[in-house]
């Protein structure tokens, strides 16, 4: 898998003063990621590929990863984007100061687009407490394992869930700008709605678990979302990124209203 190499090549090359490794945790791949992991673990000895099939999803596979760390600080990122120079000495540096730390995100340079300003992991779905994605952060050990680490039964919005139990049991959130990683986009239609779909189911999940804390609905922005989507849909009859743009926010909102029916819950 091509994307993984660029992963790993970007993480050996990262410079930090406190000793460090990188565990590549194999959730069942069916390519050939597990064999490109093992090429690169031969090849550098601060790679480690680990076997974290026994249990299915992203939050069982980065909990298999952080028993196998072997270091008090704790820093996730994906396998198909790109850490930038200096990601990893700055999430260190941020664990400094916080608990549990959000980088920011390069949204162009992976997807041919124009270049822009990076933009913050930290985000507000809910009119809540801020969380960062999984593809860019940093946790204490301590601070992980005191809220028993990801929510395993969580296919999407893990991260998010991750954030507010460490928020409401009193540990500190923090952004580091300097902590950059390339995101890297789906480009199909099909595969950004489907992507859309299930960040969109997630979000009556984690209303139904945190409400009780203050997590709330945003109608008035679920009503805009929707409006958009009536005035915006003449981009269906063009290709390119603004359909995509479409894609995403109808599989969002789809997603949230089929979340909502399984969960019991109206959140749109």
């Amino acid at each position: 898998m091509p994307w993984l190499e660029h992963q790993l090549r970007a993480l050996v090359d990262q410079e930090c003063a406190e000793p460090w490794e990188v565990i590549v945790a194999d959730n069942g791949s069916t390519d050939q990621s597990r064999v490109t992991a093992a090429a690169w673990s031969e090849q550098h000895g601060r790679i480690r590929c680990i076997d974290a099939s026994a249990v299915r999803g992203p939050a069982a596979a980065r909990n298999a990863g952080a028993r196998e760390a072997r270091g008090e600080l704790l820093a996730f990122c994906d396998s198909d984007d790109v850490v930038r120079p200096g990601w990893l000495a700055h999430c260190a540096k941020a664990l400094g100061a916080a608990d549990v730390v959000a980088g920011i995100f390069d949204f162009w340079s992976l997807n041919g687009g124009i270049e822009s300003t990076p933009a913050p992991a930290s985000m507000r779905q809910f009119p809540f407490l801020p969380a960062g994605l999984c593809a860019n952060l940093a946790v204490r050990r301590a601070a992980f394992d005191a809220v028993d680490g990801f929510a395993e039964e969580l296919m999407t919005g893990e991260d998010i869930d991750l954030c507010w139990r460490l928020q409401t049991a009193g540990y500190r959130f923090a952004v580091e700008e300097g902590a950059v990683v390339s995101k890297r986009e789906r480009t199909d239609f099909g595969e950004v709605f489907r992507q859309g779909l299930a960040f969109g189911r997630g979000g009556p999940v984690l209303y139904r678990r945190h409400r009780a804390d203050g997590a709330k609905r945003n109608l008035q922005g679920a009503a805009r979302s929707w409006l958009w989507l009536l005035v915006h849909a003449p981009r269906l009859l063009k290709a390119g990124s603004r359909r995509n743009q479409w894609a995403r926010a109808a599989g969002m909102r789809t997603g949230r209203l089929v979340g909502s029916l399984r969960e019991r819950v109206f959140f749109p």
